[in-house]
C-alpha cells in the first residue's frame, strides 16, 4: 500500500521534522499566552491601560537589551542545547501564573517579572533557532525550510487566536496560560529527540586565546556591516519597521474610533488577512524560483506600503473590503519577503558566525520599531490618526528602494556557499 506521507524534499528528513513540530507546537501556544496574559492583568488583576501598556514594554525590553551578546554566545555554543533551554525555562515560567493564581498570590510584580524572563529565553531561543537550521539541512534545503515553518506560524495566526478566545472563555485567562507552558514543553521534547551532531564553529583564534565578547560581537557587526547585500536588508527592513510600526501602533483606536468596528469584527478580518500569509509560505519558494531572489524580494517589499495605504483609505460606511485586501496583501508581501531575505542570510553566513549574524540584524530592524511606535502615538496626536496611517504607508511603502538600489536586484539564486567577512565595515 502506498504511503500517504508526501515524498521527497525536507518531508522525509526526520531531524526537520522534529525542529517543525516543534515550532508548531510553540507557535500555538504563543498565540494563547498573546491573548491570556494582558487578559490576566486587566481582568484578573483590574490593571490600568498604563499598567497593561508597561507589560508590554516589559516583554519587549529583552530584544533591545540582550539580542547583541546572545549571538555571541549562541556562537561559542551548540544551538540544540540553547534551544531546549529556552523552551523549558519559557515552561517553567508560565506555569508559574496559574500556580500563584490558585495560591491566591497572583500579581501585576509577578506578571513583569515573569514577562521579562520570558522575553530573555524567547531572545536565545529565536538567535539560536534562527542559526540551527542551516547546521540542520542542506543550504539548497533552506528556503523550503523557512517556508514550511512560516506555513506553521501563517496557520497560528489564522486560527490561534480564536482557539486562544474559547480557551479563555472556558477555563479563564489564568489557566490558559498553563496550555502555553505546555506547548513550549512538548516543543523542547521535540528538539531533544533531535539526532543530528551538530559541530561546534569557534572563531578564529592564535592558539591559546579567547576572543572577548566584545572582539566577537565586532566580527559580527563587521560582517553584517561590511556585507552589501546584508547592509541593503538590513536597511529596508529597519525603515519599513519604522514606518509601519508608525502605523500599526494607533491602528487599533483608528479601526474601533474611526471606522466604529467591535473587537470580533476586528479580529475575524485579522484572521482572514492572515491567509495572504499562509498563501505566501507555501509559494514563495516556486515565485523566487522563476523570477529570481532579489527581484521577489523586491517586489513583495515594495507591495507593502499600497497595501497598507488600503486601510487609510477604507471609508467608514463600508471598510471591510479594504481592511481585507490590505491584509491579504501585506500578509502574503510580509511572509514572502522575510522567507528570502532570511533564507539569503543564512546561506551567504559562515557557520560559526550564524548566532552573531542573526542578532546584529534582529537588534537593527527590530530597534527602530518602539522608535516607530512612540512616533506613530505623537503624530496621531498632532494630525490625526488616519493621517498618521498615511505616513505609516508612504514611508514604509519607499523602503524597498534601500534593495532596488544594492546588489539585491542581480541575485537570482540562492548562493550555494557562504561569503567571507569583510576586512573592515563600510559606512552603513
Amino acid at each position: 500500500m502506498r504511503s500517504l506521507w508526501p515524498h521527497g524534499g525536507l518531508w522525509r528528513h526526520p531531524d526537520f521534522l522534529r525542529l517543525w513540530s516543534a515550532e508548531t507546537i510553540s507557535q500555538f501556544g504563543t498565540q494563547v499566552s498573546n491573548l491570556a496574559i494582558p487578559l490576566v492583568a486587566i481582568i484578573i488583576l483590574d490593571a490600568t491601560p498604563f499598567e497593561v501598556a508597561a507589560l508590554g514594554t516589559i516583554q519587549f525590553l529583552p530584544f533591545i537589551l540582550f539580542t547583541l551578546p546572545a549571538g555571541v554566545w549562541v556562537d561559542r555554543m551548540r544551538r540544540k542545547p540553547i534551544l531546549v533551554a529556552g523552551d523549558l525555562g519559557r515552561a517553567a515560567l508560565l506555569s508559574s501564573i496559574p500556580i500563584a493564581y490558585v495560591a491566591d498570590a497572583l500579581s501585576l510584580w509577578q506578571l513583569y517579572i515573569v514577562g521579562f524572563l520570558v522575553g530573555i529565553c524567547t531572545v536565545f531561543f529565536d538567535v539560536a533557532y534562527m542559526s540551527y537550521l542551516p547546521s540542520l539541512v542542506e543550504r539548497e534545503e533552506i528556503i523550503e525550510g523557512n517556508s514550511k515553518l512560516e506555513i506553521s506560524r501563517s496557520a497560528s495566526q489564522i486560527a490561534g487566536p480564536g482557539f486562544a478566545g474559547v480557551l479563555i472563555e472556558a477555563i479563564t485567562a489564568p489557566y490558559a496560560v498553563l496550555v502555553d507552558a505546555l506547548s513550549f514543553l512538548g516543543s523542547g521534547l521535540f528538539i531533544l529527540r533531535i539526532r543530528k551532531h551538530e559541530q561546534l564553529h569557534l572563531s578564529e583564534q592564535p592558539k591559546g586565546e579567547r576572543p572577548s565578547l566584545w572582539t566577537e560581537l565586532k566580527e559580527g557587526l563587521r560582517f553584517v556591516l561590511g556585507n552589501p547585500y546584508l547592509r541593503a536588508q538590513a536597511a529596508c527592513t529597519g525603515t519599513g519597521n519604522f514606518f509601519f510600526s508608525l502605523g500599526f501602533s494607533i491602528i487599533l483606536v483608528y479601526l474601533v474610533r474611526e471606522l466604529d468596528l467591535s473587537p470580533g469584527v476586528i479580529g475575524i478580518v485579522l484572521s482572514i488577512g492572515s491567509i495572504g500569509s499562509l498563501a505566501a509560505a507555501f509559494t514563495a519558494t516556486r515565485i523566487s524560483t522563476r523570477f529570481g531572489v532579489g527581484p521577489t524580494a523586491i517586489a513583495a517589499s515594495a507591495l507593502e506600503g499600497p497595501a497598507f495605504l488600503l486601510v487609510a483609505l477604507a471609508p467608514v460606511g463600508s471598510p471591510i473590503p479594504f481592511l481585507v485586501a490590505a491584509q491579504l496583501v501585506l500578509g502574503f508581501a510580509i511572509v514572502a519577503y522575510n522567507i528570502l531575505v532570511v533564507s539569503f542570510r543564512q546561506a551567504i553566513c559562515p557557520e560559526r558566525m550564524q548566532g552573531r549574524m542573526n542578532s546584529v540584524m534582529r537588534f537593527i530592524v527590530w530597534g527602530t520599531i518602539p522608535l516607530g511606535s512612540l512616533a506613530g502615538g505623537a503624530i496621531a496626536t498632532w494630525v490625526g490618526l488616519r493621517e498618521t496611517i498615511v505616513i505609516g504607508a508612504i514611508g514604509g511603502g519607499l523602503a524597498f528602494l534601500w534593495l532596488l538600489l544594492s546588489p539585491m536586484r542581480k541575485v537570482h539564486e540562492m548562493p550555494s556557499e557562504p561569503m567571507e567577512l569583510a576586512a573592515e565595515p563600510s559606512p552603513a
